[in-house]
């Protein structure tokens, strides 16, 4: 049993005795637009209470003006529809429109049109609005622990995908079917789903640092993915290649720290300036591997630069919340 269905249950008993204690009728429709109003998160919860109670007032007085022109006509209803539906969806309201059709229907159920129903109806709409919401604002279930574990498992799977790449050009015969992949992209959107729902539940007091992450993450796959090209293009060991593998070993361990250290970023440099020390390809084959390797090396960099850009160094936030590279 959901979190979600317990809260929904809570609500929409606590909407019918109150209805029945104001003395509103009919109270189960209270504890009705109480179900419909429970949500997932605190800012969706607000937002979609305050569409349905507006969605339902325009609701209410368009089909004031039909049953009164037109009588309570079971044909007056698709007057109704054909009239507010629209309105309702032109003005963003399409949310409210199943709370409107409960308090209009209920109006036509009534057979009359009068100050004493309109309230009648407002009180409903206020009540089970109202229980939803207080219970949507009481309780929701925190993402922070989740999401750690998201995040762990992200740096793990980075983790192995660089250790693979270093193993493959340390030995280029070396078979890895790139399954770490698929599961870090799945890992990542699950991430951003949850960061999203994390910014909606807090209404105050948001920190944007769990959205950053996943987003860095996700900018750094898809440069992990057009590295994967060149590596296939390293089809012979060489010195380079080994050198190179160095770095990526250093890099493997420091998408795991807790800080941007720039390790790897440094050897990266160190790397080039040796490569640019080095003797001139004897060969095509050689030659087409270097180049591989050099840019292999830019799209490196291209990682490292996307940590820089999102997260903070050690000496400027010396923070739990700062991520590895």
């Amino acid at each position: 049993m959901g979190i979600r269905i317990i809260k929904t249950a809570v609500a929409a008993l606590a909407a019918i005795y109150t209805a029945l204690y104001l003395g509103l009728v009919p109270a189960l429709s209270a504890g009705l637009i109480a179900i419909l109003a429970v949500e997932v998160t605190r800012m969706r919860g607000i937002r979609i209470a305050f569409v349905r109670l507006v969605a339902s007032m325009v609701g209410l007085f368009f089909a004031s003006l039909i049953f009164l022109l037109f009588g309570f006509e079971i044909w007056a209803l698709s007057i109704f529809v054909l009239i507010a539906f629209p309105i309702l969806s032109r003005l963003n309201l399409k949310d409210g429109i199943v709370a409107s059709s409960v308090i209009v229907f209920h109006m036509f159920d009534r057979q009359e049109v009068s100050w004493h129903l309109i309230g009648n109806e407002f009180m409903l709409l206020i009540t089970g609005l109202g229980w939803a919401l207080i219970v949507n604002l009481l309780y929701m279930p925190r993402e922070d622990k989740a999401l750690e574990r998201s995040r762990r498992l992200i740096e793990q799977l980075f983790n192995r995908i660089f250790t693979e790449m270093g193993s493959t050009l340390r030995n280029p015969a070396h078979l890895w079917n790139g399954e770490q992949l698929l599961e870090a992209h799945d890992v990542i959107e699950k991430g951003l789903r949850k960061a999203e729902s994390y910014r909606e539940n807090r209404i105050w007091g948001y920190e944007r640092y769990w959205r950053t992450y996943y987003e860095m993450r996700s900018e750094q796959l898809e440069s992990i993915q057009q590295m994967l090209p060149l590596l296939a293009l390293v089809y012979e060991k060489l010195p380079q290649g080994e050198l190179l593998a160095e770095v990526l070993g250093s890099l493997s361990e420091e998408v795991m720290s807790d800080v941007y250290e720039g390790r790897a970023e440094r050897e990266l440099e160190e790397l080039e300036e040796v490569f640019r020390g080095m003797p001139l390809p004897v060969s095509r084959e050689e030659f087409e591997i270097r180049s591989a390797l050099l840019q292999l090396c830019r799209e490196l960099e291209r990682f490292l630069s996307i940590a820089k850009k999102w997260k903070k160094r050690r000496q400027a936030q010396p923070s739990s919340l700062q991520a590895g590279s």
